[in-house]
């Protein structure tokens, strides 16, 4: 095991919140921590002013500073314990208390090892051990977290609990300010243990951790009783005896009865805000919102011309009475519009050539290699049919990017981009974009994909200011088009006075009351 780490151990409970405070490392201001986090403030971007120049700092993906480059190391969280102890609760409690943006939630239950068709069949009669060491991958762990913990994108395995076996599909997530990474080995490996910043034991009784497992195992994952019950007293019970209980004086806090102790959580999240401001990877969002107001829009935007005509169109797809048939209409008309104007950015060169009648005429022509479209599923689509209408031979792709329920940040869950992309001028496409985190998280793969910045053309029907900016920031030579900028979102991060959910109007469904104008939550 790694080296004793200098952060003195701290037994939490709620009895005993003097005593924590006693033993826990000075953390500064004691106020409680505020309810929600994640990259879904509800407050306006904010600015950081200085003595020279006005940057941003809201909406900032955290792999990029002002300067484009890495800045910071994520902190990273190790939250290990018994099986059912209540890791992941107490991981998803922290992350609503850290009112930080750009948190991961990294579980060690992705990187079970693919099993061999023997373990297979021990695994399906419940006689293979999922609670030792050699069950995990660790190499792959390790190999993870060194590339989140620097700001790079990485694949995550999904593995099924009830085929014991990886899916062929695999997750994408992105650097964040905070890893949290939970499971019931996370400290049984040395190599590991150098990549966390704060070791957390969450000490559940056995008792309770039985209980859990079993309405777990029974309603989730699709076992029997007595299976269960036998896996457990074969394997989980001596391996936590043998493995993970051990690992307990490597903590730098253990926190008792898991959940319920609400008093270590606090305590937990004062010190990883301490953490965060050492490293300038928090700001006050709620004593810089002030400053966005009085912000210009960035130079890199461009607004279609407000022409009577494209005020017409903005007027009967913005009217909540407009027929579903109007609103497809007059949005395909608004988005050949859009197009036509994006088209004026990319790059040409003189040419001559000669007309029907013998004479020559000095022309233009485009002096790039191939235009492909890359839609935002799924509002990003309907803007395919007008890029086709006026590129001919044009390439698409398409991204789908969700919102992980358990953090708040959106992930990459689909990905098709046609082959030698980074040769291409990128024409990005969302109908509407509210807080920008989708749209920098779509840019961020383009330039996965070795497409360069300035090459990369954003293009939405409507957009916030918060996502100008928010976007102009972390991607400074990404051209942004739309036909028109927002000023507000509501706190359900819809644009004020906007279009309503784009999607549910164009395809003619229905929403629940809290999706947002990013599309389907997607883009928040």
């Amino acid at each position: 095991m790694g080296p004793r780490r200098s952060s003195p151990r701290a037994a939490a409970s709620n009895s005993s919140a003097e005593s924590l405070d006693r033993l826990y490392p000075a953390v500064g201001s004691s106020k409680p921590p505020r309810k929600r986090t994640t990259s879904q403030c509800k407050s306006e971007p904010p600015l950081l002013r200085t003595s020279k120049r006005t940057i941003y700092t809201a909406g900032r993906p955290p792999w990029y500073n002002e300067h484009g480059t890495q800045s910071k190391e994520a902190f990273v969280i190790g939250l290990g314990g018994g099986s059912a102890s209540g890791k992941t609760t107490v991981a998803t409690m922290i992350i609503e208390a850290l009112d930080v943006p750009w948190v991961v939630l990294l579980s060690m239950d992705s990187f079970y090892k693919v099993l061999t068709k023997q373990q297979q069949e021990q695994a399906a009669s419940n006689d293979f051990n999922f609670d030792h060491p050699d069950a995990f991958d660790f190499d792959l762990i390790i190999a993870t977290l060194k590339k989140l913990k620097q700001g790079k994108s990485v694949k995550i395995p999904i593995y099924d609990f009830t085929t014991h076996s990886r899916k062929k599909e695999w997750k994408t997530l992105y650097g964040a300010n905070v890893i949290i990474f939970e499971g019931i080995m996370a400290f049984a490996d040395k190599e590991l243990l150098k990549l966390l910043d704060l070791k957390i034991f969450v000490d559940t009784d056995s008792d309770i951790r039985l209980v859990r497992r079993l309405r777990r195992d029974i309603s989730e994952r699709g076992r029997d009783i007595e299976g269960v019950i036998k896996q457990y007293n074969k394997f989980v019970k001596p391996a936590f005896d043998q493995y993970i209980q051990p690992t307990m004086r490597l903590a730098d806090i253990v926190v008792p009865r898991g959940s319920g102790n609400t008093v270590a959580i606090d305590l937990i999240v004062q010190h990883v805000h301490s953490q965060l401001e050492e490293r300038k990877l928090r700001w006050d969002m709620a004593a810089l919102a002030s400053a966005h107001q009085c912000h210009p829009l960035p130079q890199t935007l461009s607004v279609l011309k407000s022409t009577p005509q494209v005020r017409g169109m903005h007027t009967i797809i913005r009217n909540k009475e407009t027929s579903r048939d109007e609103f497809i209409f007059y949005s395909k008309r608004l988005m050949r519009l859009l197009i036509e104007h994006a088209l004026s950015f990319l790059p040409f060169q003189s040419c001559t050539v000669q007309t029907p009648q013998g004479q020559d005429y000095e022309g233009r022509t485009y002096s790039g290699k191939q235009i492909t479209g890359v839609s935002i599923l799924r509002a990003g689509e309907t803007m395919e049919p007008a890029l086709r209408a006026v590129c001919k031979d044009v390439r698409i792709g398409t991204i789908l990017i969700q919102t992980n329920c358990n953090t708040g940040e959106p992930e990459l869950h689909y990905l098709r981009l046609p082959k030698d992309i980074s040769e291409d001028h990128v024409i990005l496409m969302d109908c509407t974009v509210s807080t920008g985190a989708a749209a920098m998280m779509a840019v961020r793969v383009l330039l996965d994909h070795d497409v360069p910045e300035d090459k990369i053309f954003l293009l939405s029907l409507l957009m916030a200011e918060m996502g100008v900016h928010s976007v102009a920031y972390a991607f400074p030579r990404v051209k942004i088009i739309t036909t028109a900028v927002d000023k507000k979102v509501n706190d359900l991060f819809r644009i004020i006075p906007g279009i309503g959910n784009f999607g549910d109007r164009y395809f003619g469904t229905d929403a629940p009351p809290d999706w947002s104008d990013d599309e389907d939550a997607l883009s928040t």
